[in-house]
């Protein structure tokens, strides 16, 4: 029985972006909206949606369609401008917003939203978004359609929030994008969405072009309503993991995201459910991980938990090289109990933040690493899985099915394929004027470990080869 097949019973969520995409002559950057047309693509069909996604419901259907690039225009006021940019030099992690105006773009659809909210995002890539000779420089930001007026138009079909992110260590534009579409096609239902876009900043009457962004769906509780049914409920405890989120020690930094610039290793997104009950259900679940003899969290793990998703997911997560994890780094994840009693729940493992992967490292090979020896085995989730037989055998079938040639989906050819579609689809739209990473570059990020790596150039050191290599190696 291969893995497919033991994932029969789970629902398949298509992927929304196409093999082969078609560039159309670009508009002006600097034209008005009423002047222009959105990008619209060429794809061929693509597979039935997971009835179980409710995608019309939550703005997933229109946001994530990527047949269309959407075009997003955001109004700031001096004040406001002045005012985001005192709360950065406050507090650099600041999560504060200020009001500002949207115009949304998408085909022949215009949505305009006032008064919504704008902020700055992302760790260790925040920077101020302009500098003290007035420069403007590319940053991740939030948009909260809703912050400041609760209304139904002040939603994008259905959608109230949109991370908008820029490729600020990968200059082909694509490894996150690729990272989210592998998740789907191998049927990992609990990968975000996410699409390009562009991006334009007016602040004080003053235009600037940031060129092409990633737009991502948040993980939050309209994330959860879109999944209501696969996770088997959407009112249970949303957790998003930070760095040192080994699920170790129960003695660690937990906090709830109440909207101040407080950080914390393990940060409750489900405001609306009770901290304390919460954290006590998270602290068990981290006692029972660490404190259950073998046989006691064999029968354990697979009542409280999907083991074969979960291990897919993993498998994912290794292939496209994800160094920045919870099994090696304990960082970029989060966690869903599907409801709120302390002892009676399903657990789910939600992948995030793959930008830096395909080939960009820091601590390792991400290429050549033993998949069974990613990370560090104090972090105790993934290494006490692959302890037992079983569990280790879906988990090296789900890497060998990745890798495999006829399955299309990681195998070097198809991901070329894929990816430069993607970049076809953009390279002429990536010019901005910031003057920041303005052309599209086969290359990892300048501060990684090995830059030899490759995406588009087959060889030794192209990524997609050098990893099934690896796999192979392990795995047969």
């Amino acid at each position: 029985m291969n893995i497919r097949q033991l994932l029969l019973s789970l629902p398949l969520l298509a992927c929304l972006a196409a093999c082969e995409l078609v560039s159309t002559t670009p508009s002006d950057p600097n034209d008005k909206p009423s002047d222009k047309d959105s990008t619209e693509v060429e794809q061929p069909p693509v597979e039935p949606v997971d009835p179980s996604i409710d995608m019309s419901k939550t703005g997933l259907e229109y946001l994530y369609d990527t047949s269309v690039i959407p075009e997003i225009h955001v109004k700031v006021s001096a004040e406001q401008w002045a005012k985001l940019l005192s709360l950065y030099d406050a507090n650099s992690k600041t999560k504060q917003y200020v009001s500002c105006d949207i115009t949304y773009i998408k085909g022949e659809e215009t949505t305009d939203i006032t008064n919504a909210g704008l902020r700055l995002r992302g760790n260790t890539s925040r920077r101020r978004p302009q500098d003290n000779e007035g420069r403007m420089h590319h940053c991740h930001f939030g948009l909260n359609f809703r912050k400041f007026v609760k209304d139904s138009d002040h939603e994008i079909h259905g959608a109230r929030k949109a991370n908008l992110k820029w490729f600020k260590d990968d200059a082909a534009y694509v490894r996150e994008l690729y990272c989210y579409d592998l998740f789907r096609r191998d049927s990992v239902w609990t990968a975000p969405f996410s699409t390009y876009c562009r991006l334009w900043l007016e602040v004080d009457g003053k235009q600037t072009y940031y060129g092409v962004y990633e737009m991502i769906e948040p993980i939050d509780t309209r994330y959860l309503k879109a999944r209501k049914e696969l996770f088997g409920g959407d009112e249970g405890n949303l957790w998003k993991c930070r760095w040192g989120a080994s699920l170790n020690s129960t003695n660690a930094n937990f906090g709830l995201d109440d909207g101040s610039d407080a950080e914390f290793t393990y940060e409750m997104k489900s405001d609306d459910n009770d901290f304390e009950t919460a954290k006590a259900q998270l602290q068990d679940f981290i006692l029972k991980l660490n404190g259950k003899g073998d046989d006691s969290f064999y029968k354990w793990i697979q009542e409280i938990c999907d083991v074969p998703l979960l291990l897919r997911t993993y498998a994912v997560n290794v292939v496209c090289g994800m160094w920045d994890d919870y099994w090696n780094n304990c960082n970029n994840y989060y966690i869903y109990f599907n409801t709120t009693d302390r002892y009676n729940y399903k657990f789910f493992f939600i992948p995030y933040d793959y930008d830096n992967t395909l080939g960009t490292s820091s601590m390792m090979d991400s290429g050549r690493q033993d998949p069974f020896n990613w990370g560090n085995n104090s972090n105790p989730l993934i290494y006490r899985l692959l302890k037992f037989t079983d569990f280790r055998e879906i988990y090296r079938q789900a890497l060998l099915e990745l890798v495999d040639e006829s399955s299309a989906l990681f195998y070097y050819t198809a991901s070329m394929e894929r990816i430069k579609g993607w970049q076809n689809q953009v390279k002429d739209y990536v010019s901005n004027d910031t003057g920041e990473d303005c052309v599209i570059e086969d290359r990892p990020a300048s501060w990684g470990n090995h830059g030899e790596y490759r995406l588009l150039e087959t060889g030794s050191n192209n990524y997609f080869q050098v990893k099934t290599e690896t796999i192979n190696r392990y795995c047969k």
